[in-house]
């Protein structure tokens, strides 16, 4: 049997002393210049923190690995199930791509805080960009491939890059998809133009290249090799950002989240033994993508800060070729742990209940398996555990956190597993749940899940550019607390239960989507009067967007035509990642008196849960107006 946790004490000197904590988890990290103050907190929204320090990302998780001798280690596996590749990139190799690309982002005017858009897919030189812009202290923002050209111009305005690096193409189990051209729409729709993109070329789909803008990446590549080119690391402030990511769920100007450099390595290089429990030298594998935070965290940053060999992995949980590919993969490998989203397994399980495609595959080295992204659902937690034979750790984090908020931190030593919890806070994250009028609830009781300020190393500062945005956004609704915008609860032990969002956020497939963003789309349609989207319970997706569109009196196409014209619209400004495939035409939307749509109201009619008439409702005859709409379509 395993011995007791160290959870419970190590929190506990957190609690004592968070300044002493921090700077401890700061000796993980080679600092140019070391801070003159742990914490300030007189500085920024809530306080800054290693003030007065100087770092650089891309020595911690390159170059002092190197240094070390361990340069013939593999820092990055590349599988590439979609194009039939694998690659093995070993930390002495990493650092001459590295260093290379950022001479060549260099010549091309590329200097400490400058912005460098990426719009890449899952592979190596995605990783070599940003760490280039690591290297040289420029400020990576890294777009998913599968957002269209309105959501990438979007935040090219307001990244305002100097560069922007992009592939040609992405590839599909079923197709390839060309990312040129959205990126050619993308700067012709933007204010700001970049003054270079430098282009990827991928054999599957080479693009055509523009005039004057575009380089070759390849090209310009061994061009600064062969001229012995090789950009030195530029030390930054460890409060200046490292990157700036945009989420989901707003609507007009994006949100880009800040993540200051200092605080964010001190975190990640804690987590790594404590939370995720592997040693450097050991293979781990995070199954997300760079463009989420979960893929800038546990993909590129943590892993490499540790030491240890990240898997990059270009393909599917199933259909590349198979629903074994998961195992497949670890066991190649070697990988002692996986995070993936809990709809990957759902698709696994969907396709293997029984888990034969596990067979023949050695995964003896495998040791836990981490879910995020979404609430990991107990059957399918209980379904893993009974396959695998090892821990299954679900845990809970944001794109504003940059690292878990709760978590089981088996380094430490596991705690009990309660099904639908991802068990309790790390140290940093001091979780409270709070009634509307903010004081905290006794445990057991729903409510808004808060972070009692200041927000530990490792979370936003700020959005960018937007300070007076990121006071309203998240720290005015309780004031001295982080508004995470999700609801649950604390049980007795400390156990935190994350049971959904408060606001307009519903979570597709682990990727956190925007309904009100979706609304604006649908409401773009000549013929929509006026539109509701809620995220209604879905199977393999966690939750799936539905769209009611009430149409103009005298819209000249029906309403079946136009309802396949705004799936195909959403598909359009927003992306594929969507996924929204449903719109259904009513004759209203069930409101308030004052005017509010019940969306909470016609997502439990959607999801067949026991609802109580509103009170407030304007016309009840209209909820089974909209029951009747879903029935038809299999739901409610």
């Amino acid at each position: 049997m395993p011995g007791p946790s160290r959870y419970r004490d190590t929190y506990a000197a957190w609690q004592r002393d968070p300044e002493a904590f921090w700077a401890e988890a700061a000796a993980a990290i080679d600092w140019v210049t070391p801070a003159t103050r742990v914490f300030a907190p007189e500085e920024g929204a809530y306080g800054r923190w290693f003030v007065g320090a100087e770092v650089n990302a891309c020595h911690n998780a390159v170059d002092r690995h190197v240094a070390a001798g361990r340069g013939d280690q593999a820092a990055i596996l590349y599988e590439s199930p979609v194009t039939g590749t694998k690659r093995r990139i070993t930390y002495a190799e990493l650092l001459s791509e590295v260093a290379a690309l950022a001479a060549v982002l260099q010549d091309l005017g590329v200097a400490r805080g400058d912005r460098v858009v990426l719009y890449m897919p899952m592979v190596p030189e995605a990783l070599f960009g940003m760490l280039a812009c690591a290297r040289i202290g420029a400020v990576h923002s890294v777009v998913f491939g599968g957002f269209a050209a309105r959501e990438l111009a979007a935040r090219i305005e307001d990244a305002a890059p100097k560069v922007v690096l992009a592939a040609s193409c992405g590839i599909e189990p079923a197709r390839v998809v060309a990312y040129k051209p959205l990126l050619d729409e993308a700067c012709r729709l933007s204010s700001h133009t970049p003054e270079a993109c430098l282009i990827l070329q991928r054999p599957q789909g080479p693009a055509a290249m523009t005039g004057g803008r575009d380089r070759d990446w390849a090209e310009a590549v061994a061009a600064a090799k062969a001229a012995g080119r090789a950009a030195s690391c530029v030390p930054v402030a460890a409060t200046d950002p490292l990157y700036v990511l945009y989420t989901s769920g707003t609507t007009g100007k994006p949100k880009g989240v800040v993540r200051d450099t200092g605080g964010y390595l001190v975190a990640l290089a804690w987590s790594m033994p404590n939370l995720y429990g592997v040693a450097p030298g050991e293979t781990y594998w995070c199954a997300s993508d760079v463009g989420w935070v979960v893929g800038h965290s546990y993909i590129v940053y943590g892993p490499l800060l540790h030491g240890c060999t990240t898997v990059l992995y270009e393909g599917k949980p199933v259909g590349t070729p198979d629903a074994g590919a998961f195992w497949r993969v670890i066991a190649e490998t070697g990988a002692v742990a996986l995070f993936t989203a809990p709809t990957a397994l759902r698709a696994v399980k969907k396709e293997d209940p029984e888990a034969k495609l596990m067979q023949g595959h050695d995964l003896s080295r495998f040791r836990t398996l981490f879910l995020a992204g979404e609430r990991a659902d107990p059957d399918t937690v209980a379904w893993a555990e009974r396959i695998l034979g090892v821990p299954v750790i679900d845990h809970w984090w944001q794109t504003e956190t940059g690292w878990p908020i709760a978590a089981n931190p088996v380094g430490l030593g596991a705690l009990p597993v309660k099904h639908g919890s991802p068990t309790v806070p790390m140290p940093g994250w001091d979780v409270q749940v709070l009634d509307e009028s903010g004081k905290p609830l006794p445990p057991d009781t729903m409510g808004t899940i808060a972070i009692k300020l200041p927000l530990p190393p490792g979370a936003l500062p700020t959005l960018w550019r937007q300070d007076e945005r990121f006071r309203e956004s998240y720290l005015t609704a309780y004031p001295g607390y982080y508004n995470t915008s999700d609801a649950g609860f604390l049980d007795p032990d400390g156990y935190v239960s994350v049971m959904g969002r408060t606001d307009d956020i519903i979570n597709v497939a682990g990727h956190r989507l925007s309904t009100g963003g979706m609304e604006e789309v649908l409401a773009s349609h000549p013929a929509v009067a006026e539109c509701a989207v809620i995220g209604i319970r879905d199977a393999l997706k966690g939750e799936a967007p539905c769209g009611f569109v009430v149409l103009k009196a005298g819209a000249a196409q029906a309403p079946d035509v136009i309802e396949r014209e705004l799936v195909a619209l959403v598909r359009e400004r927003i992306g594929p990642v969507a996924a929204f495939r449903l719109a259904l035409t009513v004759g209203r939307l069930p409101k308030t008196r004052s005017g509010k749509i019940l969306r909470g109201t016609m997502k439990k009619i959607a999801d067949g849960e026991v609802w109580a008439m509103p009170p407030t409702i304007e016309d009840p005859a209209v909820l089974e107006e909209i029951g009747g709409a879903l029935r038809e379509r299999g739901l409610g």
